[in-house]
């Protein structure tokens, strides 16, 4: 290792001191990578909420991707659960004339029945199928970008260990059709790809994992300091990380 080149120390404790709110992934930049879907999710959002009356995001995050669309609806709605998220959110959206919601995950959703003709997600943590369908209008459309089964799981099981395939399966696709289905939603588009991601450095990955932090539950740098370790000096001596990031495309429509 060069003088210049950051230790393992120095480069866990700069991930440690960067704010983990919104989904704002620049400080990535140059540390770590990962390829787009091919249907580039924030440009078609953009052109449904183009041309829709009433619109519903939820699982906003900070608000960065629905800001990303050029028009948004007369009334446009987001919803998100956690309070840090909320107040960015809120600081972004409200300019463009966009009320967010405290609302958490797991609840229902905190509108009327048929509330909206569009409603768009990037990443929920769960598509809660029932309660998208009923604050639908009939014919309106969810629109979204899940996470698909065994997202990044060479980093997950490289901490974790082998995962049960009731795990690695859990965001299946099919098991996405089989739920809008059961609230009685027509899948008009569904669309899946696996995606590479490198880590350049030990300090993107602590980042990743405190900011996404389903991949490695109650995760600390103190916890896995010792995998932590190993994981730089396999990266140092051989390179980037590889991982592999699931993601599908998700287009229903209320009959």
């Amino acid at each position: 290792m060069s003088p210049t080149t950051p230790s393992f120390e120095e480069l866990v404790a700069e991930a440690e001191a960067v704010p983990t709110e919104g989904w704002d992934f620049s400080w990535f930049e140059g540390r770590a990578t990962e390829e787009r879907p091919s249907w580039g999710y924030a440009r078609a959002m953009g052109e449904r909420l183009a041309t829709a009356e009433a619109a519903l995001d939820i699982q906003t995050g900070g608000g960065e991707v629905l800001a990303s669309a050029r028009e948004l609806p007369r009334l446009t709605v987001a919803t998100e659960g956690w309070p840090p998220n909320v107040a960015k959110a809120t600081a972004l959206l409200h300019p463009r004339g966009a009320v967010v919601v405290a609302s958490p995950e797991d609840a229902p959703l905190p509108f009327g029945d048929a509330a909206f003709d569009l409603v768009v997600s990037r990443h929920p943590v769960t598509a809660h199928w029932t309660e998208i369908a009923r604050v639908l209008v009939p014919g309106g459309t969810y629109f979204a970008q899940h996470v698909g089964p065994s997202s990044a799981y060479e980093l997950v099981e490289y901490f974790l260990g082998p995962q049960p395939e009731a795990n690695r399966n859990a965001r299946h696709p099919d098991h996405e059709r089989a739920g809008a289905e059961a609230a009685g939603l027509e899948i008009v588009d569904l669309r899946a790809e696996r995606l590479r991601m490198e880590f350049h450095d030990i300090g993107a990955v602590v980042h990743f994992l405190r900011k996404v932090v389903w991949m490695v539950p109650g995760f600390t740098v103190d916890q896995y300091r010792t995998r932590l370790l190993d994981l730089h000096e396999r990266i140092v001596a051989e390179g980037p990380f590889v991982a592999h990031s699931s993601r599908h495309l998700v287009e229903a429509r209320r009959p």
